[in-house]
Parts: structure tokens; sequence; C-alpha cells
């Protein structure tokens, strides 16, 4: 069952770019469940999500002698879902700002600027694993903001 849910029902043992397959499907869940629940309850999910995870991080770490296995993308999903609320998805923006935030969630999950990459690099267990993709979300979401509010002001 830790298994299940770390790698994101499996989609962590993808063997091509498992972040990105776990990015993707954490994205897919969200606009699903974005059609029953409200930001706010997306982003306490995934909070609650992260409480959980970091637990199950720690005793899978201790299990498997290895910090932030490629396998682990329960983080993706946190840092997704919150890109989202922090971008402000609604039913105007729903497509465009879902791929905005997937595309620059990659790209800081990737990346690691900055204090992502001290996160990453600095932290261990769960709140390492968990931590650079909640500041890639924050950041993701930010910048997915910004980039939409300069869309719809200069270009429509």
């Amino acid at each position: 069952m830790r298994k299940l849910f770390l790698t994101l029902f499996y989609s962590g043992l993808s063997p091509k770019a498992p972040g990105t397959v776990g990015s993707l499907l954490a994205l897919v869940m969200a606009l699903l469940l974005l059609q029953i629940i409200d930001t706010t309850t997306l982003l306490l999910l995934s909070l609650l999500i992260t409480a959980i995870a970091v637990k199950q991080i720690d005793i899978y770490e201790k299990e498997v002698g290895r910090h932030d296995g490629k396998e682990i993308v329960i983080d993706e999903l946190a840092g997704m879902w919150l890109a989202l609320c922090v971008a402000g998805i609604n039913d105007e923006n729903f497509y465009i700002m879902a791929g905005l935030c997937f595309v620059y969630f990659r790209l800081f999950d990737i990346w690691k600027p900055s204090l992502i990459g001290k996160i990453d690099r600095d932290v261990k267990g769960g709140w390492g694993v968990m931590g650079d993709d909640l500041l890639a979300g924050l950041f993701a979401g930010i910048c997915s903001a910004g980039t939409y509010y300069l869309y719809a002001t200069y270009i429509l």
C-alpha cells in the first residue's frame, strides 16, 4: 500500500521520465477533481497528502536504504496541485493555466534553481523529498499566474 501511494499508482515506476509521468497523472487527477471541488479544497488535500507522504517517505527510505528514489512521485502530485492553486486556476483559464503550471513545474523541478536546489541537496528524509517539489509548485504557480496575466492583458 505504501508503494502504491508513494509511486502514485505505480506511475513512478515508468522506465522513462517517472517524474514527468507522475506530474502528468497528478495534473489529470487535479483537473478531474476540480470538476467537483474548489481550489481551496485541492490545496487542503495537497497539504494533507504532504503530511502523510513525509512520514511514509521516511519509513520507505529506511526500508530501501536510499534517499529520494526516482520511483517516489507523490511529491510531484503535491507540487502540481499547489501550483494550480497558487496560479488561481478557474473555469475561464482552466486549460491554459493547467498547461502553464505543468510546464513551469517540470522546469523548476528538473532545473532546481536557487532554494529548490538547496532543499533538494541539504534536507534529508521526507521533508527533503517533498520540500523541493512544494517550492517548485509555489514558483510554478506564481510564474503561471504572471504569464497568464501578461497573456490576458496584452494578447487577448
